[in-house]
């Protein structure tokens, strides 16, 4: 017996969808049949987006949202629900990362890492969990995904890549404690913690030599692509996920076992 993944009917707000594993993300639910509402600071990046979505017969809506401004989360989830209706499932996508050794980091470094790869991840969660908490009271058989895209580097240390490496710690973290607390009303949060992909964000480094001499220390010597996480993400937005909650999927070519 064949099982066919099924999103019609289903709202998906994702954020950090102008670039890399976000865009990616958005078109690949936008397929499966859900209507996304696309979020993130660069609406032009988002206009763009939508009008390929719609191209291929997929419903969008966009929402401009900044995730270390706590007023730009409230404002943009309601905006999202105004729009598109109730969200079913939150992909909590956006995040930054750069390179720096820990006695170089500067507190405003520090403070922007963490604002927008946890904190802010903290708040666009709490925000749609509160919607999802509400409807779930008057109908307990509603069921609500929220993915949170954590990294191999949060399960492990990496070189020059400290705080980022904290910041997605926590997020793991964060992932079990929101599934502990908000599992009985029908919210089921996991993480995919993906390795090294290779995204347009991250070309020009891994064609250059140190991002060739990285490459040459993973396990398998290559680089992920975007659409390798496509049935992870699927699978964890799915209803057909009921049973998964609290779960920490490495999508990493066995990095994080090295």
């Amino acid at each position: 017996m064949g099982i066919e993944v099924n999103f019609e009917g289903k709202i998906a707000l994702i954020t950090g969808a102008s670039s890399g594993l976000g865009t990616r993300f958005a078109k690949v639910l936008a397929r499966a049949g859900a209507q996304v509402v696309l979020a993130a600071r660069r609406i032009d990046r988002l206009k763009e987006l939508r009008a390929e979505i719609e191209a291929g017969g997929g419903a969008a809506h966009m929402v401009q949202l900044d995730v270390s401004d706590y007023a730009s989360i409230k404002s943009a989830i309601a905006h999202a629900e105004t729009e598109a209706g109730p969200i079913d499932i939150l992909i909590n996508n956006a995040g930054v990362g750069s390179m720096q050794r820990l006695l170089d980091v500067t507190p405003e470094q520090y403070a922007y890492t963490m604002d927008i790869n946890q904190r802010g991840a903290f708040f666009v969660a709490q925000e749609a969990a509160r919607r999802m908490v509400a409807r779930a009271k008057g109908d307990p058989k509603l069921q609500h995904r929220i993915v949170n895209i954590a990294s191999v580097a949060g399960m492990r240390a990496l070189p020059d890549l400290g705080i980022y490496c904290m910041s997605k710690a926590a997020l793991i973290h964060m992932t079990k404690s929101m599934a502990i607390e908000w599992g009985k009303y029908g919210i089921n949060v996991n993480a995919i913690c993906p390795g090294y992909i290779e995204t347009e964000m991250n070309k020009n480094y891994f064609d250059g030599e140190a991002g060739k001499k990285l490459i040459h220390t993973l396990p398998r010597n290559r680089l992920g692509l975007a659409e390798d996480l496509d049935g992870i993400l699927l699978l964890l937005a799915a209803e057909e996920s009921r049973f998964l909650n609290g779960a920490i999927v490495s999508a990493d070519d066995g990095l994080s076992v090295q």
